[in-house]
């Protein structure tokens, strides 16, 4: 088997020592290459260049963010999973929640003995993946698409993942106490928490106006904090399309209401209540707003959009669990 592994040397919960312990027990199971990412995009020319090469197996060795630019060069031409090469995941990031749902531990080490597990046992699935991109005959329709594996969000919350990367940039660890810093003062800032401007449209139905939060899951949960997980959209799954969680309301008791039945939420039960709105297996929508918004996506920021349209793509990529 040809591998090839991507490293990321900036992963949060990994050590130069660790990744080159992991890289000998993978050479020892097959033929592997190991890069180590030098600049941001780097590992999805990587990923670009073991499609196009025929490599049998990609390794990303990092976070979720490592893991989207691997799975957007793997995906450079179009999904295709008998063709592309199989991907595996070895979490190395704060919260790793990509891995987390595949139901991979969350500890570097034990993550790579379970992938040897797997890959000597042939235990393999193939995933849904979200797809985004500027809409057609708006001032974004130039955007390029852009695949996502866990989430995307577009206002509220790629705020708080934006003014989080900000902290990162002045030197500050990624912690959980950092996000719920930031969450709270992206709340207290937030300009349209009372009136939303994001409208969701989708074939054959009536729009959803005036959303104020507008969170699209591919699976759940929806994220973790420490070793809690979060069900924002409890039916996601990676074997359907896209669900969206939206509140059109963020004052005060509304975010103490929707914040404890998240905290509190199970994979059968997530926010619920008359400021939100739950749609289950999309395939197909668009996120328009008034004004200029966050966009987020794998708990990336990407900066400000007007408009963004979503697709959900079943059976999209292997993956080794």
């Amino acid at each position: 088997m040809r591998a090839l592994l991507v490293a990321n040397p900036a992963a949060t919960t990994t050590s130069a020592r660790t990744r080159d312990v992991l890289t000998h027990a993978l050479a020892s199971e097959m033929k592997l290459e190991a890069i180590t990412t030098e600049y941001r995009g780097h590992a999805r020319d990587l990923g670009r260049k073991a499609a196009a090469e025929g490599i049998d197996l990609v390794v990303a060795l990092g976070g979720d963010g490592t893991v989207n630019e691997v799975v957007n060069g793997l995906l450079h031409d179009g999904p295709d999973p008998e063709r592309l090469p199989r991907l595996a995941v070895v979490p190395g990031g704060s919260t790793n929640v990509f891995a987390r749902a595949l139901g991979l531990p969350n500890d570097a080490v034990e993550a790579t003995g379970a992938l040897l597990d797997a890959l000597r046992e042939r235990r393999e699935r193939t995933v849904g993946l979200g797809l985004a991109a500027g809409t057609p005959g708006t001032e974004d329709e130039s955007v390029p698409a852009r695949w996502f594996t866990f989430c995307a969000g577009f206002g509220f919350d790629a705020g708080v993942v934006g003014r989080v990367e900000q902290q990162r940039e002045r030197g500050k660890r990624s912690t959980h106490a950092l996000y719920v810093r930031q969450l709270v003062r992206q709340f207290l800032e937030e300009q349209n928490r009372r009136h939303g401007t994001v409208t969701l449209e989708r074939p054959g139905a009536d729009p959803v106006p005036d959303l104020v939060l507008s969170i699209v899951c591919n699976t759940s949960p929806w994220t973790y904090l420490g070793n809690r997980p979060l069900y924002a959209s409890p039916e996601a799954s990676f074997d359907t399309a896209l669900d969206v969680l939206a509140l059109t309301r963020l004052s005060t008791p509304a975010v103490a209401r929707y914040a404890t039945q998240l905290l509190t939420s199970t994979p059968e039960r997530g926010p619920h209540g008359k400021h939100a709105v739950s749609l289950h297996d999309l395939t197909d929508f668009t996120l328009h707003s008034k004004v200029p918004l966050p966009f987020q996506m794998d708990g990336d920021h990407l900066g400000l959009r007007t408009s963004v349209r979503f697709t959900g793509v079943r059976r999209a990529l292997r993956v080794i669990v």
